[in-house]
């Protein structure tokens, strides 16, 4: 859990970023988003609040006991650099970075959240979360993710040497659908599984803003009459995120207008 921002200081903002998935489709790709997303941080800690970095910040993150994947350090740097200076960061795991486990906490100070969280910005009530295995359907991912999630599981991953397993698994995440720079993801209308769970958690609890990565396309979506969803997209094409001063939250883009 995090604490309620009961308070947002004048021109103080909360900023929230999913879907980077640093590591495809090539290292030099790669680097040079990851460059772009540490101009992003620079730019909004001027007025940052808070940060929610909502999952697949890595296309693929195992932490061994002595060792994590190679690279990312431009990214580490500058979080562990706002960190510092006393801007909480909250960061979620997503389908591609679930084996997160206390390195972030441990050396950056920046908490792992495993599953949504309904909490209090502003005046406003939030519900946040990566987004994936929620809502109906797509049975074969949620029983993988229960697989995946399954300390046992994790157990005989981290016995595999570092070279091996992080050598496999980094190519098996290079056939995810992000691989594909190519924007493939279109509005599925009815079938928006995110807005169905969405609409059944508003059901049950109101909520002012609903925000979710995973889907990898930017969506502004009503549910019901008081409440909205949006969906961050992906930084591979779309380079969007969300900010929220207090009276509005807002999905906007960074270097990049959308198409």
């Amino acid at each position: 859990m995090i604490t309620p921002i009961d308070h947002l200081p004048p021109g103080k903002k909360v900023y929230f970023a999913s879907d980077f998935h640093l590591g495809v489709p090539s290292p030099e790709q790669s680097l040079a988003r990851e460059k772009k997303i540490v101009r992003w941080l620079d730019q909004v800690k001027a007025d940052a609040h808070a940060i929610f970095l909502l999952g697949d910040i890595f296309d693929f993150w195992f932490e061994y006991r002595h060792a994590i994947p190679r690279g990312f350090i431009r990214l580490q740097g500058k979080l562990a650099e706002i960190a510092d200076s006393g801007i909480p960061i909250y960061l979620f795991t997503g389908n591609h970075d679930m084996w997160m486990f206390d390195y972030f906490p441990k050396e950056l100070n920046i908490p792992v959240l495993r599953k949504p969280i309904s909490t209090k910005i502003g005046n406003h009530t939030f519900y946040i979360g990566h987004g994936d295995g929620l809502g109906p359907k797509d049975y074969t991912y949620k029983v993988l993710k229960r697989i995946f999630a399954n300390k046992m599981s994790q157990w005989f991953f981290a016995r595999i040497h570092p070279n091996m397993g992080i050598g496999l698994a980094t190519f098996w995440s290079r056939r995810s659908r992000i691989q594909n720079t190519k924007v493939d993801e279109v509005f599925k209308g009815d079938d928006e599984w995110l807005v169905h769970y969405c609409q059944r958690v508003e059901g049950r609890q109101h909520h002012d803003f609903y925000v979710f990565g995973h889907r990898h396309l930017p969506l502004d979506l009503p549910i019901g009459e008081r409440s909205r969803y949006l969906n961050l997209g992906e930084w591979v094409n779309f380079c969007s995120y969300a900010v929220y001063d207090g009276q509005e939250l807002t999905l906007t883009y960074f270097e990049k207008q959308p198409a």
